[in-house]
């Protein structure tokens, strides 16, 4: 498959959502009940973490904004490296690509990935260890729903396997329950600045007996348009196997992401998990998984007390065992949970058994046996709500999981055009309450190159989802995982009771 090669120079890539604006006409209108009207958003950004530091890494990147009504007839995207070009730029050796010194004049990035029109993915490749990470924005028609999917395969050293990302927004705030300082892991926290001003970073640790201590970790400062790297066992001397991250900005935002690397087991992605919750629900386990760790934290002072339950194809069960899981709080708890979906789909659900604490929480998933094994991440994630979108797919290798933990639900799968050819198709789903299924999602009609899916909830009860692409390679079975979260590309805007615009005349 033909794609368009990318030079890549810096760093990581962010997304925010710009909606347009509602003027309310009159005093009496900012005070009324007036239905709120669902309009697309008007501008997204994105940030993609620089993908690896690996001379035989091989990345690809997708972006994909499916059509969504009443948008305006123009707009653009485009992807472009965090930090500015320079004429003449040097390195030193282990100089964080931010920091690198220029001798020579400053220019603006060029755009790295331009998409031509919504409902077709546009795709481009980059190699070696020198690719940056990417700062995007879509306005217009592309902004709706736009999604950029980071996938890298590593063929060799910590970390090898299938690493994927789905490239996301700037915020204030990450919790990343799975991350580790363990003699075997080697684990950065990506932070991607996409504003004009400087942001100022606290990354702080909590393991199994709360926080670590440390102060390397406070006031991070992160220049603008630029990624930095973190790598977390410079943060402390704390070698602990479960930790749970905590991203909090003081000034501006950051785009942030976690790259656990372990020596032996391959490596991957921890995306955030959702906002800590009194109930989660954790989607997408392969049905041969052959290891699963869950990782929980709760920021409250009180503890929280869990109840374990696997979504299977047949509805919700226990795990012998495993019926619940203790967190005290602000400390970090974990569970072996093994092979707990036994060849069969399934999605982890995580409700209290008394009072509603809020957790955060991640599942760390293995692939494989001996020498041979892979991993991936799974972090609680939000439901699919409106529409959720996932690129990057191929006609082989990639299974889409839904769940529908509380009511039996309806969904439409929609394969889009192909990157390289083909036309969208579009199937029907219900999925039963508490069940998982790998649904046999559709295929694009004369399918060339990649194809995005997006999920659009039709009626019933929340429905959460996760999309799997395998390769293996040399015989190990490498992996990952990205989560369906709303893509928030549409806005309820208050409508006017009034147009007082001709008492302006």
């Amino acid at each position: 498959m033909n794609r368009t090669t990318l030079s890549l120079l810096a760093g990581t890539a962010a997304l925010a959502a710009v909606t347009g604006f509602a003027t309310l006409s009159s005093p009496q209108a900012a005070s009324s009940t007036a239905a709120a009207a669902e309009l697309p958003v008007e501008r997204t950004s994105l940030l993609c973490p620089a993908p690896s530091t690996s001379e035989v890494a091989e990345t690809s990147y997708t972006s994909f904004t499916p059509v969504t009504k009443d948008t305006s007839d123009d707009g653009k995207a485009e992807l472009k490296a965090a930090a500015e070009e320079s004429d003449g730029q040097s390195q030193s050796k282990g100089q964080s690509k931010s920091k690198a010194k220029s001798k020579g004049k400053k220019k603006p990035a060029k755009p790295v990935l331009t998409p031509k029109e919504p409902g077709t993915p546009v795709t481009g490749d980059t190699s070696g260890g020198d690719a940056p990470a990417l700062v995007g924005t879509a306005e217009g028609k592309f902004a709706p729903g736009w999604t950029v999917q980071e996938t890298t395969e590593v063929a060799a050293g910590a970390g090898r396997g299938l690493q994927g990302v789905n490239c996301s927004a700037p915020d204030t705030e990450f919790w990343f329950p799975g991350a580790s300082t363990a003699a075997d892991r080697t684990d950065y926290v990506h932070l991607t600045n996409p504003d004009d001003s400087a942001a100022v970073v606290d990354i702080e640790l909590y393991g199994k007996n709360g926080a670590l201590d440390s102060t390397l970790g406070e006031g991070i400062t992160v220049a603008p348009h630029s990624s930095d790297p973190i790598l977390l066992s410079t943060l402390t001397e704390e070698k602990q196997d479960d930790l749970t991250v905590h991203v909090n900005v003081r000034s501006g935002r950051v785009g942030a992401a976690v790259q656990a690397l372990d020596d032996k087991l391959g490596g991957d992605w921890l995306a955030a998990s959702t906002d800590p919750s009194g109930s989660l629900v954790l989607p997408g386990i392969p049905k041969d998984a052959t290891a699963v760790r869950l990782v929980a934290y709760t920021p409250s002072d009180s503890d929280a007390d869990l109840k374990v339950r696997l979504a299977s194809p047949s509805g919700l069960i226990t795990p012998a065992g495993n019926e619940t899981l203790h967190v005290k709080g602000g400390m970090t708890s974990a569970v072996d949970l093994g092979d707990v979906t036994r060849g069969e789909a399934g999605s982890l659900v995580l409700t209290p058994t008394d009072d509603s604490v809020p957790v955060v929480a991640a599942l760390r998933v293995v692939r494989g046996k001996g020498a041979n094994q892979e991993t991936a991440f799974i972090p609680a994630t939000r439901p699919v709500g409106t529409r959720a979108t996932v690129a990057d797919n191929t006609a082989k290798g990639s299974t889409l999981s839904l769940t529908a933990p509380t009511g039996t639900a309806t969904v439409k799968v929609t394969a889009s055009a192909g990157s390289e050819g083909g036309e969208a198709v579009s199937k029907t789903f219900t999925i039963k309450a508490g069940t998982t299924q790998n649904v046999e999602a559709p295929i694009p009609t004369g399918l060339k190159g990649t194809f995005a899916l997006t999920v659009e909830h039709v009626s019933g009860g929340p429905v959460y989802g996760a999309r799997t692409l395998a390769a293996t390679e040399d015989g190990v079975p490498g992996f990952t995982i990205q989560t369906l979260p709303d893509d928030r590309g549409m806005v309820a805007v208050p409508e006017a009771d009034e147009d007082l615009s001709v008492l302006q005349k």
